[in-house]
């Protein structure tokens, strides 16, 4: 079945984890999230349980329980759930989530894995899959789950492989690619960011910035959430517990001159934020990326302020 949708999606900014080269995710149904929304990431999307109508691009049709997608840059989606008002699916979906930039290292990383660029050739328009590639595609994806580091890497390797083996098991979904330009953030998203981008180690006043925007509070509140994903207080924690990630990397300065210098107040809450999104703390954070000799980003939000800019990264 298709159709022209005249509905016009949300644009939603995905933030991965400072240690982690793509984004690995379960979701309950309803949640915020869960929408008509476009990103520049790909996304592997399994819809675990419940049927219902899926939209992809100008794509319309049912899904059922083990539904796999793999949609490309900048493509609308959205899979919404046949149940009763008021009723919650827990962890009704589970996906990952990576950049243009890594597709392209790991296709480039070796001939053999060149075959993998079909796949996400044919991704600009959505993809499901079927057959035993779909059986593989959701064993490799629930498994990355149980792991991290280079053993989450090894599996998305294998995972991509197994999708592109068999391309007779994997159907176009939408007529029409979305542009390859990469796609704009609406102007208050846009001047939102920056500020926090260029100002994290200061103190950052939500009333300021929503001025700053052109909104009042509450409004500047629920946009920034629909199109990040994140409240306002919660980006702004990100931006300096990311810059802490490059400055353990790439300094030996004192950790409790790192704290304040990326605008915590006091260490007891840096190291409880830093664990809550690292999953470790900033010693052994600092550890690890010097015993593997992995090097940050120069700058943490580089991707992310060359996208506002109506860049490539």
């Amino acid at each position: 079945m298709k159709a022209d949708l005249k509905i016009v999606p949300d644009f939603e900014m995905i933030v991965c984890p400072p240690a982690e080269s793509f984004r690995w995710n379960v979701h309950d149904y309803p949640f915020f999230g869960a929408k008509w929304h476009y990103h520049p990431e790909y996304e592997l999307h399994l819809t675990r349980s419940t049927t219902g109508v899926m939209m992809v691009g100008d794509y319309i049709g049912e899904f059922k329980p083990g539904c796999l997608v793999l949609t490309g840059p900048n493509v609308p989606h959205n899979w919404v759930s046949d149940i009763a008002p008021g009723k919650l699916i827990r962890n009704r979906d589970m996906l990952i989530q990576f950049t243009t930039e890594w597709a392209e290292r790991v296709t480039g990383l070796c001939s053999e894995l060149g075959s993998i660029n079909p796949l996400f050739e044919d991704a600009v328009y959505g993809v499901e899959f079927s057959g035993e590639t779909a059986v593989n595609g959701r064993r490799l994806l629930a498994q990355m789950g149980e792991v991290s580091g280079a053993e989450r890497i090894v599996l998305f390797l294998q995972l991509m492989i197994a999708l592109a083996s068999d391309p007779s098991e994997r159907r176009r979904l939408s007529r029409l690619a979305p542009k390859r330009e990469p796609a704009s953030l609406p102007a208050e998203l846009d001047v939102a960011m920056k500020y926090v981008l260029e100002n994290y180690s200061e103190e950052i006043d939500l009333h300021q910035v929503a001025n700053l925007c052109g909104l009042e509070p509450q409004a500047f509140s629920r946009f920034f959430k629909r199109h990040t994903g994140h409240t306002f207080a919660r980006y702004v924690i990100l931006a300096r517990i990311y810059a802490a990630c490059s400055l353990l990397t790439q300094t030996y300065r004192p950790i409790t001159d790192i704290c304040f210098e990326v605008g915590f107040n006091n260490i007891a809450n840096f190291n409880r934020q830093f664990f809550k999104i690292c999953h470790r703390t900033p010693s052994d954070y600092r550890r690890s990326a010097h015993k593997v000799g992995t090097e940050a980003r120069a700058d943490p939000f580089r991707e992310i302020r060359a996208f506002a800019s109506g860049m490539r990264a």
